[in-house]
Order: C-alpha cells, then sequence, then structure tokens
C-alpha cells in the first residue's frame, strides 16, 4: 500500500513510526513532516491547509490510504477533496468535524441528542458575555469556539479574571477562531481522552489517556496543547469506560450519520468523570497530542488494518485492537516562553542517540540547518516516550531519557503521572 500521512507534530511522527512498522505499507509519504520522520518514510513539503495540493500529492503517488493529522487539514476540507477524487481517508470531513471546530456546533449538537455535558452559552457580544456570568458559578469555564491550538480554553477563578479573559478572546487573541466565546459550568471531577474508531455508522473503543494541559508542575499555569500523558489511565474503570460508550460514543456516531454528517476516523472524547457519570468536555476530530504518541506505543500489532477500515466505511469485522499490558508516559519538552512566545532556534543535541527498547523520541516541532544541526521550531518540541511495567517505571525511564538530552533552551514538567501514582499509592496505602 502507498499510504500518505498528513501532518508534521510529535502525533504525526509517533502515527508515522507504527505505519511504517506494517507489513501493508510499501510506501510512506509524509507532507509536510518533520526531521525525525525522514527515516520512516519520504518528506513532502506542502502546508497541512493546502487540501487541493495534498489532494494532487495523493493522485500522484496513487494513495491507497490517507491519514489526516491535524485539525487544520481537517477544518480546510481535505477529507472532502480526497471523498472526491475516490481516495480513501482516515479523517472525517468538515462538516463532521466541527465537532472540534466549533465548540458551538458541539454543544448544540450534545444538547439536541441529550449526550452528557456541561450546562453552556454561546455569545458574540462583550456585553451579553459579561451579564451570562450571572447565570453561572465561579470558577468560569470559558472557551473560543474555533480552533485555537489547544489554548483557547480559560477557567476563570473569579468574575473579575472571567471578564479579562472573556475581553481578550472576543477582542481579537484568537482571531476568527474567538468570534464567538461558549461560557460553561465548570465540572467537578477527573478528566480523561477516550478514543474510538469511526467508520460513519459504527463505532470501536480504541482506549484512553490522560493528558496534562498545564504548563508547569502541580497543573498551574497557563493551558497549552498538552505537556504530557500516560495510558492506560486508571481514571478509566471498566465502568466508566462502558458507560461513556453506551451514554457518549454510540449515540454521537448514531446521530451524526443521522443528521447527515457520517464520521469516518478517530474520535477523541474528552470526558469528565463526574458523581454523575462521564460528562463530554470536548471532542476532537483527530488524534490528540502527546495521547497519540503513548498509544501508538501500546498498540500490539499491525494498526494500518484499522486505518484503512475506517477510511473505507466498515470496522465490522475488525478483531478487538490489541494492546501491551505495560504503561507508557509521555513527556514534552518545550520551547522556553511556550505557550505564549516560544523561543525558536537553539540548538538541540543528543535527540537522536539510542535510548534502549523502551524509549522513543518523536519529533514535534524541530528543523534541521543546514549544517545538520537540529534546532527548535515551533513551541512543543520533542515528545520523550516510555514504556514499564507500571506507571514510575516507565516516568523513571522518560525522565532518565531526557536528561541525556542537551537542550538549554527548552523546559518540561517534572510531575508527569502524578494523578496515576497518587491513585496507586492510595491503593496500596
Amino acid at each position: 500500500m502507498n499510504i500518505l500521512l498528513v501532518g508534521s507534530g510529535g502525533r504525526e511522527h509517533a502515527l508515522a513510526w507504527k505505519i511504517a512498522q506494517s507489513p501493508l505499507c510499501t510506501r510512506l509519504v509524509c507532507a509536510p513532516g518533520n526531521p525525525g520522520m525522514k527515516t520512516l518514510g519520504e518528506l513532502r513539503d506542502l502546508k497541512v491547509t493546502d487540501a487541493e495540493g495534498l489532494s494532487a500529492l495523493a493522485r500522484e503517488i496513487k494513495a491507497d490510504l490517507v491519514v489526516v493529522g491535524p485539525e487544520s487539514a481537517l477544518e480546510a476540507g481535505l477529507a472532502d477533496r480526497l471523498a472526491a477524487a475516490g481516495v480513501p481517508c482516515f479523517g472525517p470531513t468538515a462538516k463532521a468535524a466541527q465537532l472540534e471546530t466549533s465548540k458551538a456546533f458541539a454543544k448544540g449538537f450534545l444538547e439536541r441528542h441529550d449526550i452528557p455535558t456541561a450546562g453552556y452559552g454561546v455569545y458574540e457580544r462583550l456585553k451579553d458575555a459579561r451579564a451570562a456570568l450571572d447565570v453561572f458559578k465561579p470558577p468560569y469555564v470559558i472557551k473560543a469556539d474555533g480552533l485555537a491550538a489547544g489554548k483557547g480554553v480559560a477557567i476563570s477563578p473569579d468574575r473579575k479574571d472571567a471578564e479579562a479573559e472573556i475581553e481578550r478572546m472576543l477582542g481579537g487573541r484568537f482571531g476568527s477562531a474567538g468570534a464567538r466565546v461558549v461560557i460553561e459550568e465548570f465540572m467537578d471531577g477527573e478528566e480523561g481522552s477516550l478514543f474510538a474508531l469511526c467508520d460513519g455508522q459504527r463505532a470501536v473503543l480504541l482506549g484512553g489517556a490522560q493528558d496534562h494541559k498545564r504548563a508547569f508542575d502541580g497543573d498551574l499555569g497557563p493551558n497549552t496543547g498538552g505537556m504530557g500523558a500516560y495510558s492506560p489511565a486508571p481514571v478509566f474503570t471498566p465502568e466508566l469506560v462502558e458507560q461513556a460508550d453506551a451514554r457518549v460514543v454510540q449515540p454521537t456516531v448514531r446521530a451524526m450519520a443521522a443528521e447527515g454528517l457520517p464520521y469516518r476516523g478517530v474520535l477523541y472524547a474528552g470526558l469528565m468523570a463526574t458523581a454523575d457519570g462521564p460528562k463530554v468536555v470536548e471532542f476532537n476530530a483527530r488524534f490528540g497530542d502527546p495521547e497519540c504518541q503513548v498509544l501508538m506505543m501500546r498498540i500490539d500489532g499491525d494498526f494500518v488494518p484499522y486505518l484503512l477500515a475506517c477510511a473505507r466505511g466498515d470496522v465490522s469485522g475488525l478483531p478487538p485492537i490489541a494492546f501491551k499490558p505495560q504503561t507508557v508516559i509521555c513527556v514534552v519538552m518545550a520551547a522556553k516562553g511556550y505557550p505564549d512566545s516560544p523561543l525558536e532556534g537553539s540548538i538541540i543535541r543528543g535527540a537522536a542517540q539510542d535510548f534502549g527498547p523502551h524509549v522513543q523520541v518523536f519529533h514535534a516541532g524541530t528543523r534541521e540547518r543546514k549544517d545538520g544541526q537540529l534546532v527548535a521550531a515551533g513551541g512543543r518540541v520533542l515528545s520523550v516516550c516510555a514504556l514499564g511495567d507500571d506507571v514510575q517505571q516507565a516516568r523513571e525511564r522518560a525522565y532518565a531519557a531526557i536528561r541525556k538530552i542537551d537542550w538549554p533552551g527548552g523546559f518540561h514538567r517534572t510531575d508527569i503521572g502524578w494523578r496515576a501514582l497518587e491513585r496507586e499509592a492510595s491503593i496500596e496505602g
């Protein structure tokens, strides 16, 4: 099979790493890819939002499958163009991807189909959004409607902070993505990410992970695209997964099809484990980053047949996905100044060394200079992932690898996996 993978981040590097292992894959082309992916496939310098150019590339290489990584490519209508060209695509159409690309659409969809989520309101005018704060209680959850690279969510502890966040969003902080804001009631509980593979009519659960959104240790600092993750996530007990599948995942896929928006690809359900059961925090129309990295390392066996089955519209004949019994932890190394103003161009040494069989380093925001030096070229730059028999061992291996990477221009959290370790300690206690 000839496979085109769209994207250039840590998520796409992990997907390329897994796809390249498949005996079905005879040619892998990554557009645009990154320096870490050049040993896995061919790199083509195309923007992920260039739907026309990517569709032409798929036809040029006679792609049997296109795997779309980033949400911006979905919003640009890449899946629509590929469908018109008759090329199987793992990823939903632009309208179906509104589950992620418009929080207002997603909340309205959830409300229409009685899928559990937080109460909310949608506002375009500053005056109306301020007035809505009288209805909600602190802490206030404020979200930009559109895509904001994982940074468009603020949890404000008091009204003054909430008003300032609303002003920033509606004032253009996120451009057109913040032309509307969604204000939600705060949900008390523990959050996790559950993934399902969808063929337009059916959904097969893939597994869960837990992300760390805040920039600094102790879950402090601004929201980011994700500073680390681990899988499996202890918050996803068998009972919770069963409830989430019955109340969220299956109803969502059926309702999208009923509304004429069949959903193909991976459905990422960000869920809050509340006292009343799982409730939807958000949907993503693609793999999370860094959740994808830990999932790809845990999958035991060939993943390409599952991607292809979703793209072709029939997952019914596939066996359950096999997972390694161990835990995988991912620690993100980000450029200093991230998420607001990451410093680019700092030299990274030691990222390509052999860290042993249990560690993988995925590139997320890197470029290679003409002299061969690897430098930072984004906010989140490296994803250091390690597999272990338990959370503690995986974590020790990940941080041991990080200590071998020479990058003064970067930083990372030192407490990834703390919730799981606390849970283990309480059980042992």
